[in-house]
């Protein structure tokens, strides 16, 4: 089948409830791309308007990690949209097989997506649908942004193309504020990329429900289980960012740019999280395992430094200035008093105590010897 005469439709790749993707080839160019053609028109009426705006949001962006859009018309009827093509898959599963990646993957996943939305949030453009099946990954591992259908311009509220009070995006990754009826932000974004970090290092999303009511309750009231109680291998550092991206208040979430930043960096790798790119929120730092020598930051909290006892002393780099996590080392199996008090205060007390009792002992001492010395002396004298 020839689409608009230049595009040559070879598969089916996709379906959903606003049109089909088919793999073609353009046979002008000569290239490969995804060609998506809307159906049943008549059963939404604002399915075309969304369609046409799916077009000019995703022509507004040109970025690595986002799909990118080269052509949009009308044939037999019919609205159609050419995109580029990815060659793999999304990162869509099933309850009954959910997709789990190690840790390595999902910051991989994180920082190419948060960096399709940082471009996408700088043109004003809030996705509102950032969910496992939007992902694309290629063959080579690169993730791309995908359905912009529902998205929305900031500087365009009318854009969003829904009634007033309704909430559109899908329920298992929607933001609080979101729940409650708030707009959509880059905020919102933030959070429902969350959930989808979240479901691939668990199998599931951080909450579910019978009912959509009861699962936007648990959005809005409840906090979501650490992944490490589940079972998940990965850093204290890695943890304590996703469940930032998880905040229930939005100007706690970092924007999507310190996202892709942290991630692209390696941070995710250390025991205590390094500041990212200014305005990311600094996650809680949680101390490391006794058995693992731990890497520790710049900046880490002095508060959040385990005991001695907790673990071996580490070998810290990086600048000294600045309180950090490291615990000085203590030699052989000498301990001093201050390092068990764990008080400045106490410390102090011990100390005093110590001064006090020192003249006492000195007396019973010299008591001692001159009661022993009178003792010889009496001796003599008698014999």
């Amino acid at each position: 089948m020839l689409v608009a005469d230049r595009y040559r439709l070879h598969g089916c790749i996709g379906r959903g409830g606003m049109g089909e993707v088919w793999q073609a080839t353009d046979e002008v160019l000569g290239r490969s791309v995804a060609v998506k053609l809307m159906l049943a028109q008549s059963t939404d009426p604002s399915g075309a308007d969304r369609f046409r705006l799916e077009a000019q949001t995703a022509a507004r962006l040109s970025h690595p990690h986002v799909v990118g859009v080269f052509d949009f018309g009308t044939w037999d009827g019919k609205l159609f949209l050419v995109m580029e093509l990815v060659e793999g898959d999304s990162l869509g599963s099933t309850p009954a097989h959910p997709l789990v990646l190690p840790a390595e993957r999902v910051a991989v996943v994180a920082a190419h997506a948060a960096a399709g939305l940082a471009a996408a949030h700088r043109q004003g453009v809030v996705h509102r649908d950032i969910k496992p099946g939007n992902l694309l990954m290629d063959a080579e591992g690169t993730v791309k942004l995908a359905d912009f259908g529902i998205a929305r311009f900031v500087d365009d509220p009318s854009a969003g193309l829904t009634t007033t009070g309704q909430i559109v995006g899908t329920g298992l990754y929607l933001a609080p504020e979101r729940a409650l009826g708030k707009p959509a932000s880059p905020a919102s974004d933030v959070y429902s990329l969350g959930c989808v970090l979240y479901q691939l290092l668990t199998g599931h999303p951080p909450f579910r429900a019978d009912t959509a009511t009861a699962l936007l309750y648990q959005h809005i009231d409840s906090a979501p289980t650490p992944p490490s109680r589940l079972g998940v291998v990965l850093t204290p550092a890695f943890e304590a960012y996703l469940l930032s991206l998880l905040a229930k208040q939005p100007e706690q979430r970092p924007p999507a740019q310190a996202i892709a930043d942290w991630f692209g960096s390696g941070a995710w790798r250390e025991y205590a999280p390094r500041p990212a790119t200014a305005g990311a929120m600094p996650a809680p730092v949680h101390a490391p395992p006794a058995q693992a020598a731990p890497r520790t930051a710049p900046h880490a909290p002095a508060r959040t430094a385990p005991g001695p006892a907790a673990m071996p002393a580490p070998r810290t780099s990086g600048p000294s200035s600045g309180p950090t996590a490291a615990v000085p080392a203590t030699g052989g199996s000498r301990r001093r008093a201050p390092e068990r008090s764990g008080s400045s205060g106490s410390t102090g007390g011990a100390l005093a105590e110590l001064s006090r009792r020192r003249p006492r002992k000195t007396a019973a001492v010299a008591g001692i010897v001159a009661f022993v010395v009178f003792l010889f002396i009496g001796m003599a004298w008698l014999s």
